[in-house]
């Protein structure tokens, strides 16, 4: 008798996973497994981390743009973690190989603050599978 009510018990979170994949927009269903896969992966938090820190964080890049900075080209990259974003600038370049949206990285280096916005400059990045 207890073994089937356990089964049940189990049938129901498999239902309630259901009805909330079912009813969730994709894009919020994309930041959460995207965020579970961050903490998967053991990176900080980017709403944890703190200017003039060395942190080593990761996520999904969102977008690759050229911005000129004192008259020489920067490649910046803002990727996110689910829940909030960061910039990594990699100062004198125009492209990276490989550099595309949608593609998971870890990332390691300084973080500044650039108003609101948290950047890190010339990090090292390595991207995940």
């Amino acid at each position: 008798m207890w073994g089937h009510r356990g089964a049940g018990s189990v049938s129901f979170v498999a239902f309630r996973k259901t009805v909330h994949r079912l009813t969730t927009p994709v894009e919020q269903l994309d930041r959460e497994d995207l965020a579970a896969f961050c903490a998967a992966s053991g990176f900080t938090a980017i709403g944890d981390l703190e200017p003039r820190s060395r942190a080593a964080t990761g996520g999904e890049v969102r977008s690759v743009r050229i911005v000129p900075r004192a008259g020489a080209p920067a490649l910046e990259v803002t990727f996110s973690d689910g829940q909030h974003s960061a910039t990594a600038v990699f100062l004198g370049r125009r492209k990276i190989a490989g550099m595309t949206p949608g593609r998971r990285l870890a990332i390691e280096g300084m973080v500044a603050r650039d108003g609101k916005q948290r950047v890190l400059y010339n990090p090292r990045y390595t991207f995940l599978a």
